[in-house]
């Protein structure tokens, strides 16, 4: 895979889209050494868009606009290093609106960034060759210690070469709500018991952010029930911390996170507002 060594930088102020951008610098390794086995603190801020601290690092991925499934949710944008993004597609590549000047990856490749290694691997977006929505890059790199796969926003196949890169994540982040440009449960069953990641966490499906009318995934629950007795262990944070030492060694958890609503309720799926059974 060709090796890419600059990187993109967002410069401030609105940005209508990707093609947009342009190159105000460049940067390879910053000068600073990261704490490599510090362990990983993830904060799920809707949909695909999950921001990561460890190391030294500061990571934000597939910030949305609020529109369609993502329609309630709050506005993801963070003081952060690094923007990542799977697609020019608006619930997952809208980045005007950020300070700060953070550097963008949105092509696969391999970059040196910060003292670690960030791998973008082409994939074909949906299950008709990439006719309708193109291609996703999915983002491999190990940061606090952790080996972290975010697939974005998938529904078509992952192929050998790219099942061999990837080996065995640590977490894995992966769509499970169906539609034209998401894994249905079943497929996203298939994808885990291939990769075998130790933590999975699933994204990519209604909740109570979405605007029923033109949302068109499933919840939570439906990949839940698919999983059957795979151990779920639901979060009543947005945040969870993983340390390097704690994974488990055989097999897969499924992780569910929960988003704090403006009305107070917090949410790991459509259907369970406030349900203290389904908390840690």
């Amino acid at each position: 895979m060709k090796r890419r060594k600059f990187i993109r930088l967002l410069q401030t102020g609105a940005l209508a889209s990707v093609t947009t951008l342009g190159i105000s610098r460049s940067r390879s390794v910053i000068a600073q050494t990261p704490n490599s086995n510090s362990g990983l603190t993830v904060r799920w801020l809707g949909h695909t868009c999950y921001f990561f601290t460890g190391g030294g690092l500061r990571v934000l991925i597939n910030p949305f606009r609020q529109i369609g499934c993502t329609a309630g949710y709050r506005d993801p944008k963070l003081n952060t290093d690094l923007v990542l993004i799977s697609s020019r597609l608006l619930d997952e590549g809208s980045i005007d609106g950020f300070s700060g000047n953070p550097a963008l990856l949105y092509e696969p490749g391999v970059y040196q960034f910060n003292g670690s290694q960030i791998q973008g691997i082409r994939t074909i977006k949906d299950r008709q060759q990439g006719r309708r929505f193109g291609t996703n890059v999915a983002w491999m790199w190990k940061q606090g210690g952790i080996k972290i796969l975010h697939l974005g926003g998938l529904a078509g196949p992952i192929d050998i070469e790219e099942r061999i890169l990837i080996g065995r994540p640590d977490v894995m982040f992966v769509p499970v709500g169906g539609g034209p440009k998401s894994y249905t449960p079943e497929e996203a069953k298939q994808i885990i018991k291939t990769l075998n990641p130790k933590v999975v966490i699933p994204m990519h499906y209604k909740t109570l952010a979405a605007d029923p009318a033109t949302c068109d995934l499933v919840p939570l629950e439906n990949f839940i029930e698919v999983m059957g007795e795979t151990p779920v262990q639901r979060v009543a944070s947005d945040t969870v911390t993983f340390q390097p030492g704690n994974l488990p060694s055989e097999g897969s958890v499924i992780e569910v996170l929960s988003y704090q609503f403006g009305n107070g309720s917090t949410v790991n799926s459509v259907t369970e507002p406030n349900n203290p059974e389904t908390q840690l």
